[in-house]
């Protein structure tokens, strides 16, 4: 499975890339900055094992 999987902004909306620690389980959930804007995005990481994808959703980090 690749390690490395895109995400949008929550704040400015740009595309981000991250590194995924696969070994840290199906669901994630952690604070990262956005590269373009640094403001902090909550990480919502979902793998998919059978199709060897990863999706990630955000949130604000209040």
């Amino acid at each position: 499975m690749q390690n490395f999987a895109e995400y949008l902004c929550a704040y400015c909306g740009e595309p981000n890339t991250t590194f995924v620690d696969v070994s840290g389980g199906t669901n994630q959930s952690y604070v990262e900055d956005c590269q373009v804007c640094c403001r902090p995005n909550l990480l919502f990481v979902a793998m998919d094992w059978e199709t060897e994808s990863i999706s990630i959703t955000t949130d604000y980090q209040e």
